[in-house]
């Protein structure tokens, strides 16, 4: 059977031609690999270049690698954060003739960390509560899309930081099925699996010492249930509100804003006696503030990070002479956001050195420099403005944490 390759851009299969298909994934020359952290799998996997790509391979057989494929396109089509499926090898040989195992090619998610990299040094618990945080919100994610993991674990996802907080991805779909809505029991069986996982990997790193005294794997195995519980019941519940009371309806909608949640479709329904409203939120897409930054600037970031730069940008936007909300004559909010995008936030991330910020994306650059602004402001008692605090952290915080960030961000 001849070498296919199964691509999503007909670019790729001319940059991965070039990789040298006739050897087992595990016997791969150091020429053609790049030493980012992996997790742990139950199949060879190794990083590669690709052209100025950075690619995962994973060796498995035909079958599960093209259903993980066409899995991994379909959570791309719905929006849910995974990694970016790229590619499908198959028909390899090695150069005596005998059969090869297919691969399954993704794109390297850039600035992700596996747990286990993030755990050399002792994690605090302030911090891995954070993972939990952003990997119940994954989960929430993929429940309302229909879409049921089968293999929820700190090992089946990346962690990418979100000004202050994480980022979750899954990145293994082998397991996971797509169905038009779960049922009680999925949504429930997917969070058992995840509770005796995580507590299961948090055992693991206890036994290796690895991790921080105070933690307790069972209970923050249960922690991953409780803050899954508690999103999705105030992104699913049912109120029931006064005749005429249509402002608690949009402050409940404001709450979902504020959890990064759109509604898209909802259902409201007047009692037999019009003494009462029911209001339900039928769709929620997630990802509220990244959409009305992307809308406004064109910067496509995390949810958090866009969160905080819309902060920033409403409160120079307020210090514009020609910004005057309701006024027709005064500049649109588009206008004015562009110019902040070419006039602050890209001057400001370009003042710290490439060399120093490594493969920190900008927005999360960002966040750190209003971060350092705000503290040296609260020292100082008075705002020391952003130029200040840009110089400040090049001189005194980059040099410092540069390891940290290295780490932390390994390309």
């Amino acid at each position: 059977m001849a070498l296919q390759i199964s691509a999503t851009n007909p670019e790729h299969p001319a940059l991965l031609l070039a990789l040298p298909w006739d050897l087992p994934l595990a016997e791969w020359p150091e020429e053609y690999l790049v030493p980012l952290p992996r997790g742990i799998s139950r199949h060879v996997v190794r990083y590669a270049h690709a052209g100025d790509e950075v690619i995962a391979v994973k060796e498995l057989a035909e079958r599960p690698a093209l259903r993980e494929y066409g899995l991994l396109r379909d959570l791309d089509r719905l929006g849910i954060p995974a990694v970016d499926p790229l590619a499908v090898v198959t028909g390899r040989t090695d150069r005596s003739g005998a059969p090869l195992e297919p691969v399954l090619i993704t794109r390297h998610l850039r600035g992700s960390m596996p747990y286990r990299s993030m755990f050399e040094t002792t994690m605090r618990p302030a911090t891995m509560h954070r993972l939990m945080d952003a990997l119940a919100v994954l989960l929430v994610r993929l429940h309302l899309a229909g879409f049921a993991w089968g293999d929820c674990s700190l090992s089946n996802t990346l962690f990418r930081r979100d000004a202050g907080a994480y980022a979750a991805y899954l990145v293994d779909a082998e397991t996971g099925e797509l169905h038009p809505r779960l049922s009680p029991g999925q949504r429930e069986y997917d969070l058992d699996l995840a509770r005796v996982n995580i507590s299961g990997e948090l055992l693991d790193l206890e036994a290796s010492g690895a991790l921080h005294p105070s933690v307790d794997p069972v209970r923050f195995g249960h922690e991953i249930c409780t803050r899954y519980q508690g999103l999705w019941q105030e992104l699913t519940r049912t109120s029931v509100y006064p005749a005429g009371k249509y402002h608690y309806i949009e402050r409940r909608i404001r709450r979902l804003n504020e959890l990064g949640f759109d509604v898209a479709e909802m259902q409201i329904e007047h009692s037999a006696g019009g003494d009462t409203v029911t209001f339900v939120p039928k769709v929620v897409d997630a990802g509220h503030h990244q959409r009305q930054l992307l809308r406004l600037t064109g910067l496509d970031t995390e949810e958090n990070q866009a969160r905080r730069l819309l902060g920033d940008l409403e409160s120079w936007m307020a210090t514009q002479d020609d910004y005057a909300p309701g006024d027709p004559l005064a500049a649109r909010p588009e206008v004015l956001a562009h110019r902040w995008v070419r006039d602050v936030f890209r001057p400001t991330v370009r003042a710290v050195p490439l060399q120093l910020r490594g493969s920190v994306d900008p927005a999360e650059i960002y966040h750190q420099l209003l971060e350092h602004r705000w503290y040296l402001s609260e020292r100082a008692q008075h705002d020391i403005g952003l130029g200040t605090a840009v110089q400040d952290y090049i001189e005194n915080v980059l040099p410092t944490a540069r390891g940290a960030l290295e780490r932390a961000d390994p390309e």
